[in-house]
């Protein structure tokens, strides 16, 4: 139940991003071409590429759900992250490309911004907009590193929640991509040259192309089949040490499954005077006191294994 609890949370927070970032792109995209302005331009793209990722996380997330089969007996939670990573290539290319050659285009024609008006209005309403979607997605941060009695960066870091990683990451990217796009018109306008405005623009390419290379680097690693933190490692091995049957854990690997699936296997010492019911009861109580202390833990693997043996 915890499972379902935390993806319907995370659609959650991924639907309401998606349709921020989709009222917000038509609305830059008006201001860039009644402003001529390359940084509201800029921004209309990456709220653009928000919103295509958004709708790539929310495949990830449906698709990634589905219970496991025969051919896919740990489930489909891995192939999250390659929507999930598709979804950070199409920010690369198209955000990051467009907002960057648009602003270098820029910079060489010297093209004149229009009305400044229209965009500084729709990038307080856009402002005002991401903050809401922000906020919901740090309300779902905060919720999960409580559980977890960790803090909200550490949680960030290590979450195989690929997905309220990228709209954190996305929605505080379009908070400083519409602060730089608002200095940008501001100085063109005090300064009469649209090299302010080109600037703008090639710095939120930047911006996204930061993001993306996160979220790729971070959903490779998953793909590749990421073991759980240090910390957590550490308390499983820790669980499985005090077992009363087992002597001692010679080797102890985990792997994130999905975002809510984790994977352990080990290879235990179990005490020489242990029976094979004593060994299948121990069996039983790992996989019980793990699940109850890590409940995204779905699998618990035990292979007995002789001192000294490899």
């Amino acid at each position: 139940m915890a499972e379902r609890s935390g993806t319907s949370e995370s659609v959650g927070t991924v639907v309401v991003a998606g349709l921020a970032n989709l009222a917000i792109a038509l609305a830059k995209l008006v201001a860039g071409v009644i402003s001529g302005s390359a940084a509201m331009l800029s921004e209309g793209a990456h709220s653009i590429a928000d919103t295509t990722t958004e709708v790539l996380l929310f495949t990830a997330l449906r698709r990634g759900a589905r219970p496991a089969d025969r051919v896919h007996p740990f489930g489909y939670g891995k192939e999250s992250y390659v929507w999930a990573f598709i979804a950070a290539v199409f920010t690369f290319v198209v955000g990051a490309g467009f907002s960057i050659t648009h602003g270098v285009n820029t910079i060489r024609s010297g093209e004149h911004t229009g009305e400044f008006l229209v965009a500084y209005v729709v990038l307080v309403i856009s402002f005002l907009i991401e903050t809401v979607s922000l906020t919901r997605a740090v309300r779902q941060i905060r919720r999960a590193s409580r559980e977890r009695g960790i803090s909200g960066a550490r949680y960030l870091r290590n979450t195989a929640d690929t997905t309220v990683k990228a709209v954190f990451l996305e929605d505080t990217a379009a908070l400083i991509g519409i602060s730089v796009a608002a200095a940008g018109l501001a100085l063109s306008q005090a300064t009469g040259s649209e090299l302010w405005d080109g600037v703008a623009s090639i710095v939120i390419g930047l911006l996204l192309l930061a993001v993306a290379t996160i979220l790729a680097r971070s959903n490779i690693s998953l793909l590749v089949g990421r073991a759980v933190p240090q910390a957590m490692y550490d308390q499983i091995h820790r669980e499985l040490s005090a077992l009363p049957t087992v002597e001692r854990v010679d080797t102890l690997l985990t792997m994130h499954l999905g975002p809510d699936d984790i994977l352990v296997a080990a290879k235990v010492d179990f005490r020489d005077e242990a029976t094979g019911a004593d060994i299948e009861a121990g069996a039983e109580e790992a996989e019980r006191r793990l699940v109850g202390r890590f409940p995204h833990i779905r699998y618990v693997f035990l292979d007995p294994t002789r001192t000294g043996q490899p």
